[in-house]
């Protein structure tokens, strides 16, 4: 990819390789500790951030590491929230064994998720990020919940490019032999279908790296998020062919198709509030693929931006937090996530 994207240009091959040779060099200083286990199912935790009132659990992507939400201590999300006075809890899925090679996107609702919200002496608002906002609208399909927030969360799966999807489908066919003598899906080759929806922002990026000055902010910044995005636990391999094969090839949540446990995940007809935080300059999730929440709000900022960019809070963080309050104080007594009857 970099030797296509700088085919023409052999200045920009030499700043990108050097942009790349500083990433790999900088300074992390001490690592990032997460909020303090509060409950455990398995290998998932759900982590605790302070707070008070109904809890709100936090949902992240199986695929990325869960501390994009808790990026620094100025880019957090969940600390943030959590001084304004919500309880705020995160979901760390961990990392699966090769025993877990059959558990699917389904298995990790019913059998991670769902165990942990009822622990809970209420029902929760669930609020979901990229693939997280997807598994979080089955879950409150399945169970009593409080309120359901999806950020920068896909749905509808046609949503995606044609030529995305032909890129993704081409990726899985050559990796899915080995993942499935494997059992499972390495962040490598997740990564590797991340880096082909842009490839030439991927190469731009390590360009612009490379002139920064060493240890500022926005060095700083730029270590700490490709950190994240190059980190994570590999998916179990039924979770990884179902992302590709039932989600992005077939749309099978979008065409109304999805169900667990017996049940058909139609987040339209819950019966709690919903909204739908959506990027509109997404390169990863496009605006597209999003639910289609009556309570819609779009936003000028990418799929990582919104969460930790300079103008997240301004854009997400306080919406999201109004609209928290807003459904905690609508709630004179607990929400359920019951169909509404038909007219």
């Amino acid at each position: 990819m970099l030797r296509t994207e700088t085919a023409a240009s052999p200045d920009r091959l030499r700043a990108a390789l050097a942009g790349l040779a500083a990433y790999q060099a900088a300074d992390r200083g001490a690592k990032r500790r997460l909020g303090g286990v509060r409950h455990r199912r398995g290998r998932a935790r759900l982590r605790n951030y302070g707070g008070a009132g109904p809890p709100v659990i936090f949902i992240p992507s199986l695929i990325n590491p869960p501390f994009i939400l808790d990026l620094t201590r100025r880019q957090s999300l969940l600390r943030w929230l959590a001084q304004q006075g919500h309880r705020t809890l995160l979901l760390d899925w961990g990392t699966p064994d090769a025993a877990a090679r059959d558990m699917d996107i389904a298995d990790h609702v019913t059998q991670l998720l769902l165990p942990l919200i009822r622990r809970l002496a209420e029902p929760p608002i669930l609020i979901g990020y990229c693939l997280g906002g997807t598994i979080a609208a089955a879950a409150a399909c399945l169970t009593p919940v409080a309120g359901l927030a999806m950020i920068a969360a896909p749905w509808q799966f046609d949503g995606f490019d044609t030529g995305a999807r032909a890129r993704i489908a081409e990726l899985w066919a050559a990796a899915r032999p080995a993942c499935k003598a494997m059992g499972f899906v390495p962040m490598e080759v997740l990564q590797t279908g991340f880096w082909q929806l842009d490839p030439a922002r991927t190469i731009s990026k390590y360009e612009a790296f490379a002139a920064m000055p060493p240890g500022g902010d926005a060095a700083r910044t730029f270590v700490a998020l490709e950190d994240w995005a190059n980190a994570g636990a590999p998916l179990t391999f039924a979770a990884g062919a179902e992302m590709f094969e039932s989600l992005f090839a077939n749309n099978i949540t979008g065409a109304g198709g999805w169900t667990i446990a017996g049940t058909a995940i139609d987040p339209g007809g819950l019966a709690c509030p919903t909204i739908d935080f959506v990027s509109m300059h997404d390169r990863i999730v496009p605006a597209a693929s999003a639910i289609g929440f009556a309570d819609r709000r779009e936003l000028a900022a990418g799929h990582v931006g919104m969460i930790v960019g300079s103008g997240a809070r301004a854009q997400l963080w306080q919406p999201l937090a109004d609209w928290i309050s807003r459904t905690r104080a609508g709630r004179e007594a607990p929400h359920h996530s019951a169909r509404r009857s038909p007219p």
